[in-house]
């Protein structure tokens, strides 16, 4: 996860590959966006935090932004799908450079703007749609986004993919949560929206948990290949290596702002 603003060779280039990547895969449709038919939800969703993981927030979003202004000027992407990428990648890579701070204000803003936008947001509608998104939030703002940034660094694999769902599921949630603004502030219309909130309640769950999963498989794949080519950027999960030399109690006091007795 890269901390530094400047780039090494490698660095330029993972990015550039990324960069188109995402906007190949925008051309492929995974699900379709209830109440904007023909456009759909792409396996771009898939990559985008896995960009942030491995490039970091701002490389990470850079990338996003690009490859997402490609696909959506080749018709790749809807409007929806094109803001959804910058939050996601935004936000793992926060996690996964432990800004707990930053990526849970940046969290709670999105969806405050969304729940509550004016006569038309899920809270005025329909409140209990946004119950796993309020899921998402808890991720961030408890212990659990400690253990993913800590897990993302893990020879375990078990915690190796723990740490990859979390922060993916957590991120692609913030995708989610912006995606949706734009399509409400799109299209205000209170009746057509009552019904999409009713629908999603328990389609996007289920939509962004097997995003979720399948961003966790690629990314843990990704990040061992990468690894044994030697081709991760210098800075990627740096902090963590030095972090998780600390016995796990003593990161979790820190995390918690809680003295410990060690």
């Amino acid at each position: 996860m890269t901390n530094h603003p400047r780039l090494n060779t490698k660095e330029v280039a993972l990015t550039t590959v990324f960069t188109a990547l995402y906007a190949i895969l925008g051309f492929i449709k995974i699900s379709p966006i209830i109440g904007l038919s023909p456009q759909g939800i792409t396996a771009a969703a898939i990559v985008a935090p896995i960009i942030g993981i491995l490039l970091g927030p701002y490389i990470g979003t850079l990338s996003t932004f690009l490859g997402g202004v490609v696909g959506f000027s080749l018709g790749a992407l809807s409007y929806p799908s094109l803001a959804a990428g910058i939050p996601t990648a935004f936000c793992a890579g926060m996690i996964s450079t432990k800004r707990r701070l930053t990526s849970s204000v940046t969290y709670l803003a999105l969806f405050l703007l969304f729940a509550f936008y004016p006569t038309v947001g899920p809270a005025w509608l329909f409140p209990l749609s946004t119950w796993f998104q309020i899921a998402g939030l808890i991720i961030l703002v408890s212990p659990l986004q400690s253990v993913a940034g800590d897990s993302l660094n893990s020879r375990n694999n078990t915690r190796l993919l723990i740490g990859f769902f979390l922060t993916c599921l957590a991120s692609t949630l913030a995708g989610q949560i912006t995606g949706s603004l734009v399509f409400e502030a799109l299209n205000p219309n209170a009746t057509a929206l009552l019904g999409n909130w009713q629908t999603l309640t328990f389609v996007y769950p289920v939509e962004r948990t097997i995003i979720a999963l399948a961003a966790m498989i690629i990314g843990v794949s990704l990040v061992k290949v990468l690894k044994t080519a030697n081709l991760l950027p210098s800075a990627v999960l740096s902090n963590n290596q030095i972090r998780l030399r600390e016995p796990y109690s003593k990161r979790l006091f820190d995390d918690l702002s809680i003295p410990s007795r060690s």
